[in-house]
């Protein structure tokens, strides 16, 4: 049994002058730490947690923007024998003092600015007093896990109700990198760009990703396509992660992308979210020279499922990948054998979610993850994702899944992207409504989207209603907001 802590997940012996961190402000200033110096200001900042006297398992929470003193934070709350809760600071404050409350949560690292929204008579401590360059050399015995202890909690985004604490465990997230770093020829020669919040399980994945397998790690306080791309070029990053939103957002600057050297950039990986091929060929044209991949993974079992083919056979566009070893994985609820709902068994499946035994029961079953994700396996066993079986909709009396419309609407060359929600409909029970963003410099109508959608899928996917927008809302975690867009769609309909 693996009795590591999660946060000794790199060797401080091993190249200690290696670059391990380039952390870049929002004004694109950047500090630069070697490994280290990051282990002895993660050693230090254990110490100081250890001496507060908190019982073994207390929750910390992270508030707070990327930062070299947030990951810091993060890998010395674990070592201290302590539960690592990251927060998203995008959630209104009614919202965040939920989860503190419901998390447990005893002490806090936080930005400065946010210290006065936090609820009376919590502890703080401000990141900005987190030394790194300057702190003292001292020694400190990392608490050794025991059995699934939990290494950290994250919440869901709570987009269809309250957020749920995940319990994730030292040894599961230990598993999961370690499967994910096999896909990997020389990671230790890698330069991963990281700009999606780190209170999300996509970019702190990555970070640790990098971090493991003592690579560099370029963390962005945030994300701008300008940013973002300026960051690739800047630091010769050769590993992309985002989320499709974050992509799509990038390949609609062309010019800027032009003007760029993305000569580094040998991999593009896009998850978290569905990609459509329209988005797919869009990012094959902006980074050439690079492999792209769909990242797949929930906040509940991790981004370890699907990989490369063990035969080596070449990834179909699109494809979640082939189960990786150690990943057990079925469809369940379908009508046909290739196509269901699917469950996961693997060593990184969540202990379950804080407080909600009901919750947990319902999606838990003999270590079976039900993950809720309608996916397909294709050929050759490569597996395909269709959309949320709680995003699925009935529009007279047939399934329709909000993704494969999308997907429809994206492939009329004036699209750059879509979004479908449904709307309540008296005769019909609902009906398709899309959000168009268009290519730059591009026009169509919404009567002829309609008959695009017509013309190339069977009628009743078509939009009823088809509503432009410059961009589509965003979720603090960089998705698609589909409840804002539902909310919009109907208040819109509604007043016709």
């Amino acid at each position: 049994m693996d009795r590591l802590n999660l946060g000794d997940l790199f060797d401080p012996g091993r190249e200690p002058d290696k670059t391990a961190l380039i952390a870049a402000d929002a004004d694109g200033n950047a500090r630069h730490f070697s490994y280290r110096t990051l282990e002895r200001a993660i050693t230090a900042l254990s110490s100081d947690l250890a001496r507060r006297g908190f019982r073994r398992g207390a929750r910390v929470a992270l508030l707070g923007i990327n930062s070299a003193e947030y990951l810091v934070a993060y890998f010395a709350i674990m070592r201290a024998g302590l539960v690592a809760v990251p927060v998203n600071i995008r959630l209104p404050d009614s919202t965040i003092h939920f989860i503190l409350g419901d998390a447990a949560v005893e002490f806090a690292f936080t930005d400065r600015g946010r210290l006065a929204a936090l609820p009376p008579g919590l502890t703080t401590v401000p990141f900005d007093s987190i030394a790194i360059e300057s702190a003292p050399d001292v020694r400190f015995t990392t608490v050794v896990p025991e059995g699934r202890d939990v290494a950290m909690i994250l919440y869901t985004s709570g987009s269809t109700g309250r957020p749920k604490g995940v319990l994730l465990s030292h040894q599961g997230q230990l598993w999961a990198l370690r499967t994910r770093l096999a896909t990997y020829r020389e990671p230790a020669a890698e330069r991963f760009l990281v700009a999606a919040p780190l209170y999300h399980m996509n970019a702190l994945f990555s970070a640790k990703t990098a971090l493991m397998t003592r690579a560099s790690l370029v963390l962005l306080a945030g994300f701008t396509p300008e940013s973002y791309i300026d960051a690739t070029v800047r630091f010769r990053c050769t590993v992309l992660t985002s989320v499709p939103t974050m992509i799509a957002r990038v390949v609609k600057d062309e010019a800027r992308l032009a003007a760029a050297d993305l000569g580094s950039v040998g991999r593009v990986t896009m998850g978290s979210a569905p990609t459509t091929q329209a988005l797919w060929d869009k990012a094959r044209a902006a980074f050439p020279a690079a492999r792209l991949t769909t990242g797949y993974g929930t906040t509940e079992h991790g981004p370890s499922t699907f990989g490369p083919h063990p035969d080596g056979l070449p990834t179909p566009d699109l494809a979640l990948g082939y189960p990786l070893p150690g990943n057990e994985v079925r469809l369940s609820g379908g009508i046909t054998p290739d196509k269901g709902v699917l469950e996961v068994r693997c060593p990184a499946v969540m202990e379950g979610y804080a407080n909600l035994p009901e919750a947990t029961a319902k999606v838990l079953r003999d270590g079976w993850y039900w993950t809720g994700d309608v996916v397909r396996r294709g050929r050759d066993g490569f597996y395909f994702f269709v959309g949320r079986a709680d995003d699925m909709f009935v529009c007279s009396g047939e399934n329709i899944y909000p993704g494969e419309v999308e997907a429809l609407l994206e492939r009329h060359p004036a699209v750059h992207q879509a979004s479908v929600v449904p709307v309540a409909d008296e005769e019909r029970g609902q009906i398709p409504v899309a959000f168009v963003v268009l290519r730059p410099g591009a026009h169509a109508g919404e009567a002829e989207l309609k008959q695009f959608a017509l013309g190339n899928a069977p009628p009743v996917q078509h939009p009823r209603r088809v509503f432009f927008k410059p961009e589509l809302p965003l979720t603090g975690t960089s998705k698609i907001d589909r409840r804002a867009l539902a909310e919009e769609a109907a208040g819109l309909i509604g007043r016709e």
